[in-house]
């Protein structure tokens, strides 16, 4: 226990408060395996009916998902007074029907690479964990 606050220096986080947290985070990152090779990729995503929604081109990332839809998805953040990470583990699936593709384009994501992003891919949650702690 912290003595000079009196509480545990970490917090688990409420998975409500977790997914305030993925809302408001600019970008996050996806961990992938294929092989023996495991990978992390910075995304820019949307929160879409419990899902995590991005966009992508054809390449590693898209060809890694498809090899193995098991993914791990951490956004992280810190302000003067605490800092947080969640990680949301899940199945990740490529998806291309038009009304997912419109109701995915509602969301407003905008990839910041210059390339096309043509594809959309969901990661549906199997579980959602953060933790939150003080700053010094």
């Amino acid at each position: 226990m912290d003595i000079e606050e009196g509480r545990e220096p970490t917090r688990a986080l409420t998975e409500s408060e977790c997914w305030e947290r993925i809302l408001a985070a600019p970008y996050g990152r996806i961990a992938a395996a294929a092989a023996d090779e495991i990978d992390i990729f910075p995304i820019n995503h949307a929160v879409l009916d419990g899902a995590i929604v991005f966009r992508t081109a054809a390449g590693t990332k898209l060809l890694e998902l498809t090899i193995r839809q098991r993914v791990a998805f951490e956004v992280d953040g810190a302000d003067a007074a605490e800092a947080f990470s969640v990680v949301v583990k899940g199945e990740a699936e490529e998806f291309d029907r038009d009304a997912e593709t419109l109701a995915a384009e509602d969301t407003g994501v905008t990839p910041w690479a210059p390339e096309s992003k043509d594809r959309w891919v969901r990661i549906t949650p199997t579980g959602v964990s953060g933790r939150t702690f003080r700053r010094r």
